[in-house]
């Protein structure tokens, strides 16, 4: 009798990035726990796409700002260790000298003991912060069919964006025949000229292949020592890189929803991804019971909305988490996360709303983001007059308004 003996893997969330095009949100936290859709981290989604895969040994590399990450894999991420299943967050050790991280592969090259204390038979390297739903069960399948060294997810993205992602040309079959960063004169894949594949920043790799080209990167001199800018390009050149297409991947409950990745790594893309949540049929969807996205709740009541003597509260199109508690005010398309307080007549329309933020009565707040803890007060304007509040806030490339941190809007 022949038994079947699952492939034993490792998973390394990549953390660490300083997150400077989403500033203020990441002025005193990692880009990874930047808050997201009401009650979530961004680094929610790639760890709840692992775990919900069966992939339950997971390191999270950190470097930058990392308590409030910390923090929050402590207290959300603890797994049952009966089956030797974790989440453990792992900061730059300096095995090698005293330096941070240079870069991704190097990142894994200073932890190389776990990769040898875990070993595993194939490594998970996945970004940790995109907003996607992903079997990676049905990645590692198609990497083991084809004999791989590494496969790398792809997303098809409209040929226009090229300059914006790792772009992977085909070869035979799913081999990557030529992989380029960014570039400017792209080439449309060929059943689809007016796209191409772009990397999504997810990897799965053979052990051995990733031990090889890792300790060949971290030798030369000349390397940034980046996983999608060198050890992609030089896993292409051996023949030893293909790609997976992403729009193959089919989520349990999700089948019959559209596929979507976002790398939120700006603050327009960061709002954008929170409108696709808001619409009414929206582009993609957090109810999905049968592959949810784990997160700790806060021990809140029930959101509450309550008629303020002649005013009715009013809310459309918009996500309402516990605790929320809108006095009269309105609310439309926009993302009230927990604590949040609305009193009467205030407006909120087209806006991300984070946890314990109190808009006042006859404020109006338009395409904005309020971070934790903001004070807006009696009738003040945001988002009304964008060149006036550039003189106070950030303002993004679209015209969207960001309040940091406890900030106060008068």
């Amino acid at each position: 009798m022949e038994f079947y003996q699952r492939p034993r893997t490792l998973s390394i969330v990549l953390a660490g990035g300083e997150g400077k095009r989403l500033l203020p949100l990441t002025l005193d936290r990692a880009k990874p726990a930047v808050p997201f859709g009401g009650p979530y981290r961004l680094i929610d989604f790639a760890l709840s796409n692992l775990a919900n895969g069966g992939y339950r040994k997971i390191v999270v590399l950190t470097q930058y700002k990392s308590h409030s990450l910390d923090v929050h894999l402590s207290r959300t991420w603890r797994m049952s260790t009966l089956l030797g299943n974790y989440v453990t967050s792992v900061p730059a050790q300096m095995r090698s000298g005293p330096r941070w991280f240079l870069g991704s592969a190097d990142a894994i090259f200073q932890n190389m003991n776990i990769i040898e204390d875990e070993d595993p038979d194939f490594v998970f390297v996945f970004g940790a912060d995109h907003i996607y739903w992903m079997d990676p069960r049905q990645f590692l399948d198609q990497h083991m069919a084809t004999g791989a060294g590494v496969t790398v997810a792809a997303i098809r993205v409209p040929i226009e964006q090229a300059n914006q992602f790792g772009v992977i040309e085909p070869g035979d079959g799913t081999k990557i025949g030529r992989f380029r960063e960014k570039p400017d004169d792209a080439v449309g894949i060929p059943d689809d000229p007016s796209m191409v594949l772009a990397s999504m920043g997810n990897y799965v790799f053979n052990r051995t292949a990733l031990e090889e080209i890792i300790r060949h990167d971290a030798s030369d001199d000349d390397s940034r020592h980046d996983v999608g800018g060198n050890l992609i390009p030089s896993m292409v050149s051996n023949g030893s890189a293909h790609f997976y297409d992403f729009t193959k991947n089919l989520v349990p409950g999700g089948e019959h929803e559209p596929t979507y990745w976002r790398d939120v790594g700006t603050l327009d893309s960061f709002y954008d991804a929170h409108m696709d949540l808001v619409a009414p049929e929206p582009e993609f969807s957090l109810y999905n019971r049968s592959w949810p996205i784990h997160s700790i709740g806060r021990d809140l009541p029930p959101a509450k909305f309550v008629r303020d003597g002649a005013q009715n509260p009013e809310v459309s199109n918009s996500l309402v988490g516990r605790g929320v508690i809108v006095s009269g005010g309105a609310v439309h398309n926009s993302v009230l996360s927990p604590g949040v307080r609305v009193e009467a007549g205030a407006v909120i329309e087209d806006s991300i709303i984070m946890d314990d933020t109190v808009v006042k009565a006859g404020a109006v707040i338009r395409r904005s983001i309020l971070d934790k803890q903001v004070e807006v007060k009696d009738g003040a304007r945001l988002g009304v007059d964008v060149d006036g509040d550039a003189e106070r806030f950030t303002v993004s490339g679209t015209g969207v308004v960001v309040v940091p941190k406890k900030g106060v809007v008068d």
